[in-house]
Protein backbone atom coordinates (compact mmCIF):
# COMPACT_ATOMS: atom_id res chain seq x y z
CA UNK A 1 0.00 0.00 0.00
CA UNK A 2 1.56 3.35 -0.89
CA UNK A 3 2.39 5.16 2.37
CA UNK A 4 2.73 8.87 3.17
CA UNK A 5 6.20 9.26 1.74
CA UNK A 6 4.62 7.93 -1.73
CA UNK A 7 1.16 9.88 -1.38
CA UNK A 8 3.59 13.20 -0.88
CA UNK A 9 5.71 12.32 -3.84
CA UNK A 10 2.55 11.91 -5.95
CA UNK A 11 1.30 14.95 -4.68
CA UNK A 12 4.10 16.75 -5.45
CA UNK A 13 4.71 14.99 -8.82
CA UNK A 14 1.12 16.11 -9.90
CA UNK A 15 0.71 20.16 -8.89
CA UNK A 16 2.62 21.74 -11.23
CA UNK A 17 0.82 20.31 -13.90
CA UNK A 18 -2.17 20.73 -12.96
CA UNK A 19 -2.71 23.58 -9.96
CA UNK A 20 -4.84 26.84 -11.35
CA UNK A 21 -5.75 24.75 -14.39
CA UNK A 22 -9.71 24.36 -14.80
CA UNK A 23 -11.19 21.06 -15.37
CA UNK A 24 -12.54 20.21 -18.86
CA UNK A 25 -13.87 17.05 -18.22
CA UNK A 26 -14.59 13.94 -15.95
CA UNK A 27 -14.57 10.19 -16.72
CA UNK A 28 -15.77 7.89 -14.68
CA UNK A 29 -14.89 4.26 -16.37
CA UNK A 30 -15.45 2.34 -12.97
CA UNK A 31 -17.30 3.55 -10.34
CA UNK A 32 -17.20 0.74 -8.33
CA UNK A 33 -14.08 1.33 -5.82
CA UNK A 34 -14.08 1.21 -2.19
CA UNK A 35 -17.13 3.64 -2.25
CA UNK A 36 -18.73 4.39 -5.48
CA UNK A 37 -17.28 7.18 -7.01
CA UNK A 38 -20.21 9.96 -7.02
CA UNK A 39 -22.07 10.14 -10.33
CA UNK A 40 -22.83 14.02 -9.95
CA UNK A 41 -18.83 14.70 -10.26
CA UNK A 42 -18.41 15.96 -13.90
CA UNK A 43 -21.04 18.97 -12.54
CA UNK A 44 -19.18 19.55 -9.76
CA UNK A 45 -15.93 20.00 -11.45
CA UNK A 46 -16.41 20.30 -14.93
CA UNK A 47 -15.15 24.29 -15.83
CA UNK A 48 -14.20 24.73 -11.87
CA UNK A 49 -10.64 25.63 -11.53
CA UNK A 50 -8.52 23.98 -9.59
CA UNK A 51 -7.31 26.15 -6.67
CA UNK A 52 -4.77 23.77 -4.95
CA UNK A 53 -3.82 20.73 -3.65
CA UNK A 54 -2.64 19.34 -0.59
CA UNK A 55 -2.19 15.73 1.41
CA UNK A 56 -3.77 14.83 4.50
CA UNK A 57 -2.60 11.70 6.26
CA UNK A 58 -2.73 9.32 3.01
CA UNK A 59 -5.28 11.46 1.04
CA UNK A 60 -4.85 13.86 -1.59
CA UNK A 61 -7.25 16.79 -1.38
CA UNK A 62 -7.86 18.47 -4.56
CA UNK A 63 -9.26 22.01 -3.63
CA UNK A 64 -12.07 23.32 -6.65
CA UNK A 65 -13.54 26.65 -6.30
CA UNK A 66 -17.14 24.31 -5.74
CA UNK A 67 -15.25 22.01 -3.18
CA UNK A 68 -12.97 18.94 -2.19
CA UNK A 69 -12.27 15.83 -4.05
CA UNK A 70 -10.90 13.37 -2.31
CA UNK A 71 -8.60 10.73 -3.62
CA UNK A 72 -6.87 7.57 -1.60
CA UNK A 73 -4.64 5.47 -4.14
CA UNK A 74 -5.91 2.10 -2.03
CA UNK A 75 -3.71 -0.84 -1.95
CA UNK A 76 -2.17 -0.62 -5.34
CA UNK A 77 -3.34 2.26 -6.83
CA UNK A 78 -1.46 5.32 -8.52
CA UNK A 79 -2.21 8.83 -9.81
CA UNK A 80 -0.25 10.11 -13.04
CA UNK A 81 -0.22 12.76 -15.20
CA UNK A 82 -0.68 11.95 -18.82
CA UNK A 83 -1.72 13.76 -21.99
CA UNK A 84 -5.30 13.41 -23.66
CA UNK A 85 -4.46 11.11 -26.49
CA UNK A 86 -2.58 8.32 -23.80
CA UNK A 87 -4.45 4.59 -24.17
CA UNK A 88 -6.86 3.55 -21.55
CA UNK A 89 -5.50 0.19 -19.64
CA UNK A 90 -7.81 -2.03 -18.32
CA UNK A 91 -7.24 -0.68 -14.53
CA UNK A 92 -7.44 3.14 -15.22
CA UNK A 93 -11.01 3.63 -13.55
CA UNK A 94 -10.90 7.51 -13.69
CA UNK A 95 -9.54 10.41 -14.90
CA UNK A 96 -9.86 14.18 -14.99
CA UNK A 97 -8.95 16.22 -18.32
CA UNK A 98 -7.99 19.47 -18.17
CA UNK A 99 -7.59 22.68 -20.43
CA UNK A 100 -4.07 22.71 -20.93
CA UNK A 101 -4.22 19.08 -22.52
CA UNK A 102 -2.92 17.11 -19.76
CA UNK A 103 -4.81 14.92 -17.66
CA UNK A 104 -4.75 13.05 -14.04
CA UNK A 105 -5.35 9.27 -14.35
CA UNK A 106 -6.25 6.52 -11.64
CA UNK A 107 -4.97 2.89 -12.17
CA UNK A 108 -6.44 0.76 -9.14
CA UNK A 109 -5.96 -3.08 -9.95
CA UNK A 110 -7.55 -4.28 -6.41
CA UNK A 111 -10.33 -1.41 -6.62
CA UNK A 112 -9.32 -0.62 -3.19
CA UNK A 113 -8.81 3.00 -3.85
CA UNK A 114 -11.39 6.28 -3.59
CA UNK A 115 -12.98 9.16 -5.23
CA UNK A 116 -15.19 11.09 -3.13
CA UNK A 117 -16.64 14.48 -3.48
CA UNK A 118 -16.33 16.46 0.37
CA UNK A 119 -17.88 19.73 -0.77
CA UNK A 120 -17.05 22.95 0.89
CA UNK A 121 -16.25 21.49 4.72
CA UNK A 122 -13.69 18.79 4.11
CA UNK A 123 -12.48 18.53 7.47
CA UNK A 124 -16.12 17.51 8.47
CA UNK A 125 -15.86 14.23 6.35
CA UNK A 126 -15.64 11.27 8.87
CA UNK A 127 -12.76 9.99 6.92
CA UNK A 128 -10.38 12.97 8.07
CA UNK A 129 -13.05 14.80 11.34
CA UNK A 130 -10.93 12.23 13.60
CA UNK A 131 -7.18 12.04 12.09
CA UNK A 132 -4.71 12.79 14.40
CA UNK A 133 -1.45 15.52 13.91
CA UNK A 134 0.96 14.63 10.81
CA UNK A 135 3.77 13.00 11.98
CA UNK A 136 5.65 15.92 10.10
CA UNK A 137 3.74 18.80 11.01
CA UNK A 138 4.00 21.18 13.75
CA UNK A 139 1.76 19.75 16.30
CA UNK A 140 3.31 16.53 16.96
CA UNK A 141 5.93 16.65 19.93
CA UNK A 142 6.73 13.60 21.86
CA UNK A 143 5.24 14.91 25.05
CA UNK A 144 1.93 14.26 23.05
CA UNK A 145 2.63 10.88 22.22
CA UNK A 146 3.79 10.04 25.88
CA UNK A 147 0.51 11.33 27.63
CA UNK A 148 -1.37 9.73 24.89
CA UNK A 149 -0.09 6.78 25.61
CA UNK A 150 -0.27 6.46 29.15
CA UNK A 151 -2.71 3.66 30.57
CA UNK A 152 -1.98 2.22 27.35
CA UNK A 153 -2.02 -1.51 27.22
CA UNK A 154 -1.85 -1.94 23.40
CA UNK A 155 1.20 -2.38 21.72
CA UNK A 156 3.70 0.41 20.55
CA UNK A 157 3.00 -0.39 16.47
CA UNK A 158 -0.42 -0.54 17.02
CA UNK A 159 -0.55 2.90 18.53
CA UNK A 160 1.50 4.33 16.29
CA UNK A 161 -0.40 3.12 13.40
CA UNK A 162 -3.61 4.21 14.82
CA UNK A 163 -5.14 6.98 12.77
CA UNK A 164 -6.87 8.78 15.42
CA UNK A 165 -3.41 9.43 17.47
CA UNK A 166 -1.04 10.12 14.51
CA UNK A 167 -1.97 9.94 10.80
CA UNK A 168 -0.08 8.37 7.89
CA UNK A 169 2.56 5.95 9.75
CA UNK A 170 2.18 2.69 8.11
CA UNK A 171 3.33 -0.59 8.22
CA UNK A 172 7.00 -0.39 6.39
CA UNK A 173 8.20 2.84 8.12
CA UNK A 174 6.43 1.88 11.60
CA UNK A 175 8.83 -1.12 11.50
CA UNK A 176 11.67 0.53 10.46
CA UNK A 177 11.42 3.55 12.82
CA UNK A 178 10.63 1.11 16.13
CA UNK A 179 13.73 -1.51 14.51
CA UNK A 180 16.03 2.21 14.56
CA UNK A 181 14.73 2.71 17.53
CA UNK A 182 15.48 -0.41 19.18
CA UNK A 183 12.06 -0.43 20.65
CA UNK A 184 10.30 -3.79 20.70
CA UNK A 185 7.34 -3.90 18.85
CA UNK A 186 5.04 -5.77 20.76
CA UNK A 187 5.68 -3.47 24.14
CA UNK A 188 2.83 -1.53 25.56
CA UNK A 189 2.66 2.04 24.22
CA UNK A 190 2.46 2.68 27.91
CA UNK A 191 5.33 1.35 29.21
CA UNK A 192 7.60 3.71 27.05
CA UNK A 193 9.12 6.78 28.88
CA UNK A 194 9.20 10.06 27.13
CA UNK A 195 12.84 10.04 26.47
CA UNK A 196 12.07 6.86 24.19
CA UNK A 197 8.74 8.49 22.90
CA UNK A 198 11.75 11.54 21.62
CA UNK A 199 14.07 9.65 19.94
CA UNK A 200 11.15 7.47 18.34
CA UNK A 201 9.64 10.58 17.19
CA UNK A 202 13.23 12.27 15.79
CA UNK A 203 13.23 8.23 13.68
CA UNK A 204 10.39 8.26 12.44
CA UNK A 205 10.47 12.26 11.13
CA UNK A 206 13.80 11.30 9.56
CA UNK A 207 12.76 8.49 7.50
CA UNK A 208 9.79 9.99 6.73
CA UNK A 209 11.54 13.19 5.52
CA UNK A 210 14.21 10.71 3.67
CA UNK A 211 11.51 8.81 2.29
CA UNK A 212 10.01 11.70 0.48
CA UNK A 213 13.40 13.48 -0.72
CA UNK A 214 14.47 9.95 -2.11
CA UNK A 215 11.54 10.34 -3.60
CA UNK A 216 11.91 13.40 -5.49
CA UNK A 217 14.29 11.95 -7.57
CA UNK A 218 11.32 10.07 -9.34
CA UNK A 219 9.31 13.32 -10.21
CA UNK A 220 9.28 12.78 -13.70
CA UNK A 221 8.05 9.66 -13.31
CA UNK A 222 4.54 10.77 -12.82
CA UNK A 223 4.20 11.93 -16.41
CA UNK A 224 3.66 9.89 -19.36
CA UNK A 225 4.60 6.94 -17.30
CA UNK A 226 3.51 4.06 -14.39
CA UNK A 227 3.29 6.89 -12.10
CA UNK A 228 4.66 4.62 -9.41
CA UNK A 229 7.37 6.02 -7.27
CA UNK A 230 7.56 2.63 -4.99
CA UNK A 231 9.35 2.65 -1.89
CA UNK A 232 11.94 4.82 -3.36
CA UNK A 233 14.83 2.07 -3.48
CA UNK A 234 15.16 2.73 0.06
CA UNK A 235 17.14 -0.02 2.22
CA UNK A 236 15.37 -1.62 4.76
CA UNK A 237 16.60 -2.62 7.75
CA UNK A 238 13.71 -4.81 8.91
CA UNK A 239 10.58 -4.69 6.74
CA UNK A 240 10.86 -8.27 4.49
CA UNK A 241 13.81 -9.17 6.06
CA UNK A 242 12.13 -12.05 8.38
CA UNK A 243 14.77 -14.62 9.07
CA UNK A 244 17.99 -12.93 7.41
CA UNK A 245 20.90 -11.59 10.26
CA UNK A 246 19.75 -8.43 12.25
CA UNK A 247 22.12 -5.55 10.39
CA UNK A 248 22.92 -4.53 14.43
CA UNK A 249 23.44 -7.97 16.07
CA UNK A 250 23.75 -10.72 13.23
CA UNK A 251 20.86 -12.73 14.75
CA UNK A 252 17.80 -14.20 12.05
CA UNK A 253 15.02 -10.93 12.48
CA UNK A 254 11.64 -12.99 13.57
CA UNK A 255 8.01 -12.39 12.22
CA UNK A 256 5.16 -11.98 13.88
CA UNK A 257 1.67 -10.77 13.20
CA UNK A 258 0.03 -7.65 14.83
CA UNK A 259 -3.50 -6.98 13.97
CA UNK A 260 -3.84 -8.77 11.00
CA UNK A 261 0.29 -7.08 9.73
CA UNK A 262 3.73 -8.54 9.45
CA UNK A 263 6.00 -6.93 12.13
CA UNK A 264 9.52 -7.72 11.51
CA UNK A 265 11.90 -7.19 14.39
CA UNK A 266 14.97 -8.37 16.49
CA UNK A 267 13.71 -9.85 19.28
CA UNK A 268 17.64 -9.10 20.71
CA UNK A 269 18.39 -5.79 19.62
CA UNK A 270 14.64 -4.24 20.68
CA UNK A 271 13.45 -4.53 23.72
Amino acid sequence: MPELPEVETTLRGISPHIKNQTALKVIIRQPKLRWLIPTELPQLIEQHTLQSLRRRAKYLLLNFDTGTLLIHLGMSGSLRVITDNTPVAKHDHFDIQFTNNKSIRLTDPRRFGAVLWLGTDPESHPLLSKLGPEPLGTEITANYLYQKSRSKKVSIKQFLMNQDIITGIGNIYCTEALYTAGINPVRAAGNISLQRYQKLLDIIQNILTLAIEQGGTTLRDFVGSDGKPGYFKQELNAYGRAGQPCKRCQQPLSEIKQAQRTTVYCSSCQT
